[in-house]
């Protein structure tokens, strides 16, 4: 229990300190409302979920490598500059991979929901 309380606190502090991570949640939320909306299948439902979990967790991991990188060495120091740098590199892949997904997915069923029959 004790594990699971470090976690849901870890998640707090992620939302309530990272601006990127609300606006990552704000997008996961959108396309949790498009996926009920569109009615997107079992299969298109688990590659969303997996997809933004994979986000939500690297943007987890790069705050926490920069936090610990800060608290390590406060001032500035190149290798850990660029630690940092390749850490926000493997949010930013994650992020554009999800937001491709959820382009493939939803664009056509957006499309064929705005022509007319």
């Amino acid at each position: 229990m004790k594990s699971f309380y470090h976690a849901f606190r870890g998640l707090f502090l992620l939302f309530r300190s990272q601006k990127n991570a609300r606006i990552h949640l704000f997008f996961f939320l959108l396309a949790m409302c498009c996926g009920f909306l569109f009615k997107i299948t079992a299969i298109e439902w688990s590659i969303i979920l997996l997809c933004s979990g994979l986000v939500m967790a690297t943007e987890a991991v790069n705050t926490a490598l920069e936090r610990l990188a800060d608290s390590v060495h406060p001032g500035h120091h190149i290798g850990i500059g660029e630690s940092k740098d390749i850490a926000a590199a493997a949010v930013l892949i994650t992020a554009i991979a999800a937001l491709s997904v959820g382009l493939i997915i939803f664009v056509p069923k957006l499309v064929s929901w705005t022509l007319p029959n």
